[in-house]
């Protein structure tokens, strides 16, 4: 059966969370609806703006079926609590008028944030790289205080492996690349291995875990932080090298600025710099098995048509050849580096 035909044949979780289903958990959860909701982007979960007679809209977040356990979200709101008590910036979940951050309505989990505004932050402004820094620091200084005891941890080479069986079971990848495919994620993996080899131990903590600048809302000066859905344990250079763009000493330079902010609240292992690239890697073959783990979801075909397409999986082999000559490239340079 092709994928278009499984796709058909299959109906989606999401397929139940209708509009009145929505407001009607919604209701159950102690707000008074005005009947308004309108659907935001997102592919993962899915996020509506929804009118209130007598307050401001807020934004309700169903999580996808099955994806997370109740505690595993239960520990990614208690972060964020944690999070906003010791005045870092990040739109936490509302406790709603039911007395709980988390609903459920049928088998979805939902939970409500206020409404904030703003835009990405512009990166290539060093000053703004340093209020990131400091932002950051102090966030992995309340990461470093407690482990996640549901949430799961990075583990790089594993997860390599695991999402590359994921794409060659499910015949992902078009039968003529296969041969240049096959070859590619060996040599990525033992790569990666010695870049890992390179960074020695490194301190693992609760992360942010997807912090890129769409994740990073700016506005009148103020930063903010969201999305926390990806929280997790890892290493802190996690949730940095997202924000860095460019040519080698351009990045270098950036992440530079990143530390001198962080520093000010909490000290960085600079060896952290060689697990960059295998983080990379990891992230470039994760996001082809998150999109074919959900091309069941209707969303993703109509959001993502060229997965499905070979000149797609051609692009892949390009870039990670090109992971390979990152990976076996020198660390970036940083001041002071060891």
């Amino acid at each position: 059966m092709t994928h278009d035909a499984a796709l058909a044949n299959s109906p989606h979780p999401y397929d139940l969370l209708t509009p009145d289903t929505i407001l009607d958990a919604m209701e159950a959860a102690g707000y008074t609806v005005s009947g308004r909701l309108f659907a935001l982007n997102s592919y993962e979960n899915r996020v509506y703006q929804v009118g209130l007679e007598d307050a401001p809209p807020v934004i309700a977040k169903f999580y996808r079926p099955g994806r997370w356990s109740e505690a595993a979200i239960r520990e990614e709101h208690t972060f964020s609590r944690e999070l906003v008590e010791a005045d870092i910036p990040v739109v936490a979940p509302l406790t709603m008028p039911s007395g709980d951050t988390l609903g459920q309505h049928g088998d979805f989990l939902f939970t409500v944030f206020p409404q904030r505004g703003g835009q990405a932050p512009d990166v290539s402004v060093t000053d703004t790289l340093y209020r990131l820094g400091q932002w950051l620091g102090r966030l992995h200084n309340v990461g470093a205080s407690t482990p996640f005891q549901h949430r799961p941890r990075m583990n790089l080479l594993d997860g390599i492996e695991q999402n590359n069986r994921l794409l060659l079971e499910g015949d992902w990848i078009p039968q003529d690349l296969r041969p240049a495919w096959d070859s590619l994620i060996p040599d990525l993996i033992q790569a990666s291995a010695a870049a890992i080899d390179a960074a020695g131990p490194v301190e693992e903590l609760r992360l942010h875990g997807d912090c890129h600048a769409g994740n990073i809302l700016c506005r009148d000066e103020e930063m903010l932080l969201v999305d926390l859905d990806d929280c997790r344990t890892g290493p802190a250079i996690q949730d940095m090298w997202l924000l860095l763009n460019g040519e080698d000493h351009e990045r270098g330079a950036q992440l530079g600025e990143l530390l001198e902010g962080y520093e000010m609240f909490r000290e960085f292992n600079r060896r952290e710099r060689h697990l960059i690239e295998p983080l990379r890697c990891y992230r470039q073959i994760s996001h082809c098995a998150w999109l074919a783990k959900r091309w069941d979801d209707p969303a993703f075909p109509r959001f993502f048509p060229w997965f499905a397409q070979p000149r797609f999986w051609s692009d892949q082999v390009l870039a990670l050849r090109e992971q390979l000559a990152a990976l076996q490239a020198p660390s970036i340079s940083l001041p002071g580096q060891y």
